[in-house]
């Protein structure tokens, strides 16, 4: 999975998707209001790739900064590559195409360039995105994932969609849909959580094997949000090996991370609302570590997940994770 000139790789359906997105996650409402003017930015720096979801809140924020950037002349919309995700309240196939549109709206677009699942565990369809019930427990719908997929597909043929693909899926879940009778489109990717902690080996072998390209999302470790990050885990950034090889190169912690992902042949995302910091991301493509550094850095796996899902524990597609 090699780099083109305009730092993309081919996805499985034929398709370029760009080795970098920025993502507009925002945990907070002081975090959205900065989404538009960061993404903004990012366009202007150079990246293509931006990575958002209906349950972000951040759609409509992320649209407008397109556009302006559509109508002020600095890319046109072919240039864009938007990644969408179908939220689980939404896995009914009759709800699929609903959660698509809405999107859509918000985003002022006639098609989304890949839209994934977001996670293979069902909610309670309605208004609420994390359904509760009076205990405080996740309210889960039983949906069969493989239906969800063939809702995705028909996306997919009315050109609302260019790519299909999953998020938070492991080998079993991903077997689920490959071995699905009458498969039209097998996933372009699969977007999970990996950064040198939890480095993903098993998974992007399979994931290699089957041609479905990997996705990292957390690559710097996390931004810590309380609402699914242990505030006492470790800070990756601050890893004395990852520091030592940043300075041997002259780049920030950061920067290695990304590298090191993308050397690994995974599209890589990350988040930031600093025009500093999303200038110095850029720089991801202009060095490369070498294969001692690349072993170095795997050496510091330890299978260490900073998103904890655990309210999820009781659903059918629980854990999703590969041990």
């Amino acid at each position: 999975m090699e780099l083109d000139k305009d730092h993309c790789i081919k996805m499985n359906d034929g398709t370029k998707i760009p080795a970098v997105g920025f993502g507009i996650y925002a945990p907070d409402a002081v975090q959205k209001s900065k989404c538009e003017e960061a993404t903004k930015v990012a366009i202007e720096v150079g990246f293509r790739h931006i990575d958002g979801a209906f349950v972000y809140g951040t759609e409509e924020d992320a649209g407008q900064a397109i556009q302006q950037k559509i109508a002020d002349g600095t890319v046109k919309r072919e240039e864009i590559f938007y990644t969408g995700k179908l939220w689980s309240t939404f896995h009914r196939p009759e709800l699929v195409r609903t959660c698509l549109e809405q999107s859509l709206r918000k985003l002022k677009f006639d098609y989304i360039d890949l839209f994934i699942i977001h996670n293979p565990m069902s909610l309670k369809p309605g208004a609420d995105v994390l359904p509760v019930d009076e205990n405080g427990k996740f309210i889960f719908d039983v949906v069969d994932l493989c239906q969800t997929w063939e809702a995705m597909e028909a996306c997919k043929e009315a050109g609302l969609v260019k790519s299909i693909g999953v998020s938070n899926f492991n080998c079993r879940q991903l077997e689920m849909i490959l071995n699905k009778p009458g498969l039209k489109y097998k996933p372009a990717v699969n977007q999970v959580e990996c950064h040198p902690y939890f480095n993903q080996s098993k998974l992007l072998a399979f994931c290699k094997s089957k041609d479905i390209l990997l996705e990292a999302y957390c690559a710097l470790g996390s931004q810590r949000d309380k609402t699914w990050v242990d505030q006492s885990s470790p800070v990756l950034l601050e890893d004395p090996v990852l520091g030592a090889i940043a300075k041997k190169y002259n780049r920030s912690p950061a920067l290695v991370a990304l590298r090191y992902q993308l050397q690994r042949g995974i599209v890589v995302l990350f988040k930031t609302y600093t025009k500093k910091r999303i200038e110095e991301n850029f720089q991801v493509f202009y060095f490369h570590l070498s294969e001692e550094d690349m072993k170095t850095i795997d050496g510091l796996n330890k299978n260490f997940s900073y998103v904890n899902l655990n309210g999820f524990l009781g659903h059918p597609q629980y854990p999703f994770k590969d041990e």
